[in-house]
């Protein structure tokens, strides 16, 4: 059972890669998301079925209202999460990453739970770390690097 279950995941790593996925995904996967999320109180995201997810909670940089995205996350052993602002390898960063630029403090929806965060952007050798760790968790970040010339941005969001 598990090696059938790593052929799955080895193989959505393969289609999640492609630029064609690059160009659907961010319409199809945060639209489910949510409505899963909505119809189930919180409790289930889709997308969290290959990877761990998160909502993520922030006040929009121009609107200063508060915008939730469903983001795929990476749980740290210290209860921390951290977020990949990968835009699926597509050119420019992602916009909830500017909102928590601005406005570090946010919200997660963690499984039916919804926790204050402090957001940090991570640089240095401390970037560098929790980038081998990102690879060694979702190895398709690696290509969505490789397509872009910026440098993808990497959040630890921290209760509050």
């Amino acid at each position: 059972m598990a090696a059938g279950r790593e052929r799955v995941i080895r193989l959505i790593q393969k289609v999640s890669s492609t630029r064609t996925f690059a160009k659907a995904a961010p319409h199809v996967i945060p639209a489910m998301d949510r409505t899963v999320h909505r119809l189930t109180r919180g409790k289930v995201l889709l997308s969290a079925r290959m990877l761990p997810g998160v909502i993520l909670t922030v006040r929009g940089v121009r609107s200063g209202l508060p915008r939730s995205t469903p983001l795929a996350c990476m749980p740290e052993p210290a209860g921390t999460w951290l977020l990949i602002g990968s835009n699926f390898g597509r050119e420019g960063h992602p916009a909830w990453t500017a909102n928590l630029l601005k406005n570090p403090d946010a919200e997660v929806s963690w499984r039916g739970e919804t926790i204050p965060v402090r957001a940090e952007l991570l640089a240095g050798d401390e970037r560098a770390a929790a980038w081998r760790a990102a690879l060694a968790f979702w190895p398709p970040y690696a290509t969505y690097q490789a397509r872009v010339e910026r440098e993808i941005r990497l959040f630890r969001l921290t209760r509050r």
